[in-house]
């Protein structure tokens, strides 16, 4: 694969743009601005991605020395320029998105996606818990941006209540695999949450954000945005989380920890289908 292909990590970057797919599906429609808005959050994934592995230089030479930059594939002056190139992609998105739609929030969005993608990759992400809530704000936020991009109050509102359930889950999934990174962190001189101060109350604290969301999830339905599929699906991704959240209670050890992070991926996924799904039934 090209280097340039590979250090933006497109499957990865795809998905980010599903969280604007789901909500063109709730509102049921396609427009330019949905478009850009779908190209803006892939570039900006894939500059988070880019700045990321500039700032991990040193690590992944030890850690993960097949990656672009640390294989000389990519120089780590070519890498940051391709970084700043890719913000720069998603920011005339923004821009555009904001000129089609006399609407300048999208913009804001992306300029606030811009800072915050640097500052976790320069600073945040080795800072405990708030690289956790870092990782989570963004996941969240691409909910929020879809819907200022279809700038319908309903959709709106309905996308801020859906950023918002996605940043809990995701923060609380940073959390436990925190828990489970602990051995391979250490050994990075990372200060996560688990390591300052031990397992225990990281992992009560995941429980709690779970418990959270698992209480929120009846209301879009009780609230006449989702119909009664949504109810049904989202039922089965309540079970898987509580299930991770049980796991990760009883114990904090390596193992336990990566089947917890693997079923919240999991019940989030189901999560997103309940999303689209629901919106049609």
């Amino acid at each position: 694969m090209n280097p340039y292909i590979e250090i933006m990590r497109p499957g990865n970057a795809v998905m980010g743009a599903i969280s604007i797919i789901l909500v063109a599906l709730i509102d049921k429609s396609i427009s330019i601005p949905i478009v850009l808005a779908m190209v803006a959050v892939f570039f900006e994934t894939a500059a988070g991605n880019v700045i990321n592995d500039y700032f991990d230089y040193n690590i992944d030479l030890v850690n993960k020395p097949e990656r672009p930059i640390p294989s000389g594939r990519i120089s780590l002056e070519n890498g940051k320029n391709y970084a700043y190139l890719l913000f720069l992609c998603g920011t005339i998105c923004g821009f555009l998105i904001s000129y089609l739609t006399s609407n300048w929030i999208p913009f804001i969005i992306v300029i606030l996606a811009d800072i915050v993608l640097y500052l976790y990759a320069y600073k945040l992400k080795a800072t405990p818990l708030i690289g956790n809530l870092a990782v989570g704000f963004m996941t969240g936020f691409g909910f929020v941006f879809g819907g200022f991009c279809i700038n319908n109050p309903t959709i709106i509102m309905t996308s801020i209540f859906l950023g918002f359930f996605a940043f809990v889950m995701t923060t609380a999934r940073e959390i436990v695999k925190d828990i489970e990174d602990v051995e391979g962190d250490k050994k990075d001189g990372a200060r996560t949450l688990p390591i300052l101060i031990g397992k225990k109350i990281p992992a009560i604290l995941a429980v709690i954000l779970i418990i959270i969301d698992c209480i929120l999830c009846p209301l879009l339905y009780y609230y006449h945005i989702f119909g009664i599929l949504y109810l049904i699906i989202i039922a089965i991704a309540a079970i898987l989380f509580i299930y991770s959240a049980v796991l990760i209670l009883k114990s904090q050890d390596e193992v336990t920890a990566h089947k917890s992070s693997k079923y919240l991926k999991i019940g989030m996924l189901i999560a997103f289908l309940s999303f689209a799904l629901g919106s049609f039934f």
